[in-house]
């Protein structure tokens, strides 16, 4: 039997009007730090999010929500950020925000394969 891991993950919610606080889940970051392992799934749902605000520019949403998974592989092409471990890259897309794409609270778990946890998560919390 594979060994459990702790993992840590966060729901990245889309907040078209901060004044009302309505939100749309739009995706799962996961960290398994014994797995080495940092992940995003994104999914906007145009529906949902135009019923929210229909001048919401979906395609500027979704050209930052497009670094997200940029910034969890790390590397040069996330910039200064990239250079930092994976655990300190969550901790840096997992900090409280106040504007348009917002974090969960972090929730923790135990997992044996933290990509199936991932999809697991993605699919019940953002849909398939």
């Amino acid at each position: 039997m594979p060994a459990t891991s702790v993992f840590e993950y966060a729901l990245m919610r889309v907040v078209p009007r901060i004044e009302r606080g309505e939100s749309v889940n739009a995706g799962v970051v996961l960290l398994c730090r014994q797995h080495g392992f940092l992940e995003a799934r994104l999914r906007l749902d145009p529906g949902r999010l135009r019923a929210l605000d229909p001048t919401l520019d979906l395609e500027l949403l979704e050209a930052q929500l497009a670094h997200i998974p940029v910034i969890c592989a790390g590397g040069a092409a996330a910039g200064p950020i990239g250079a930092l471990p994976h655990y300190e890259r969550f901790r840096w897309l997992t900090a409280p925000r106040s504007t348009i794409i917002q974090p969960s609270p972090v929730h923790t778990g135990l997992c044996t394969d933290p990509r199936a946890t991932l999809e697991r998560i993605f699919a019940r919390s953002v849909g398939a």
